[in-house]
């Protein structure tokens, strides 16, 4: 009998779904590193999320491994390339979190332009401050989006609906132009000087150098906002918490940090910037949905030898 170590919280559905399948399967939570790699010869796959780190020496004390499942999109924490060299199949689950992921881009816009975490603190303190928080509305401003996949396509939808006009950076956007004849290809440097609000939406370069530095920073409108909820390593924090100090730039909103659990950050406490703990995709709907997926493609995998979705 096949078996499966879960090593992140997860949808329980994942282990009902192995186990009606007749794959065992253990959920252990908050591994350390050396923990994990002390156990992982027990299992034929492993089941992550993006808290367990699946590191070279962890796939090199496998012995069994057959199949990394991430339940969800981003693999930043797992070191494929050690993965491909022991054979491992590494898979995702693409598409099963966009719209949870797209709608939290498009609430903290929101909160960004109409000041509503700033409003929020304020009023629980008694104040009565309705001057001080005067938004800007999303309606004829300028959405650029920084990759067209999955996460960004909805956030093209949604934010069409409110009326922005919309733009995006992507090799690939070309073969969908049809499916968004209201979203219009530009260059990186037009996204920088044209947008007001830019969205990231797209995977880390291959060393992990940010895609936003000062440089880019200096290009962008003094009055506009950058979102990440993609990958952490997309912006230089130093060079962001610069532009937001010295207002080079209006304000910004993160969901994803350089290094995470992001417990110390230089950008504590910076300015018109709003942070969250890595919850764009953490609806009830989208952890059923990858935990669902997950647990298919590895099932169909053991019992049928089909690979799908394999980075």
């Amino acid at each position: 009998m096949s078996k499966v170590l879960i090593s992140d919280s997860m949808d329980n559905i994942a282990k009902e779904l192995f186990i009606q399948n007749n794959i065992d399967c253990d959920v252990i939570t908050d591994l350390s590193s050396d923990d994990l790699k002390n156990i992982i010869n027990q299992y034929d796959a492993l089941v992550v999320r993006s808290a367990t780190k699946v590191t070279k020496d962890i796939i090199l004390s496998s012995q069994k491994l057959k199949i990394i499942g991430r339940a969800g999109a981003g693999t930043d924490n797992i070191d494929i390339k050690s993965a491909k060299e022991k054979n491992i199949i590494v898979m995702n689950t693409p598409g099963a979190n966009t719209n949870a992921t797209a709608e939290h881009t498009i609430a903290l816009i929101l909160s960004l332009l109409r000041n509503i975490t700033k409003a929020n603190f304020s009023t629980h303190k008694g104040l009565w401050e309705k001057k001080l928080f005067k938004g800007v509305e999303l309606k004829d401003k300028n959405l650029g989006l920084i990759g067209f996949g999955n996460v960004s396509a909805r956030v093209a939808e949604i934010a069409n609906g409110f009326g922005m006009k919309i733009y995006t950076f992507s090799k690939s956007f070309k073969d969908k132009k049809n499916l968004y004849p209201y979203v219009t290809n530009l260059s990186f440097d037009e996204i920088l000087t044209t947008c007001d609000i830019i969205s990231l939406h797209c995977k880390s370069s291959p060393d992990n150098k940010p895609l936003f530095n000062t440089n880019e920073f200096s290009k962008m409108k003094d009055s506009s906002f950058i979102i990440n909820t993609a990958r952490g390593s997309l912006i230089n924090e130093i060079d962001l918490k610069n532009a937001l100090e010295n207002k080079i730039i209006m304000g910004a909103a993160l969901d994803v940090y350089m290094s995470e659990p992001a417990t110390k950050n230089i950008l504590f406490n910076t300015k018109n910037l709003i942070l969250s703990p890595h919850i764009a995709a953490s609806t009830f709907e989208a952890q059923k949905n990858v935990a669902i997926q997950i647990a298919k493609q590895i099932i169909d995998y053991f019992i049928e030898g089909k690979i799908v979705n394999n980075l």
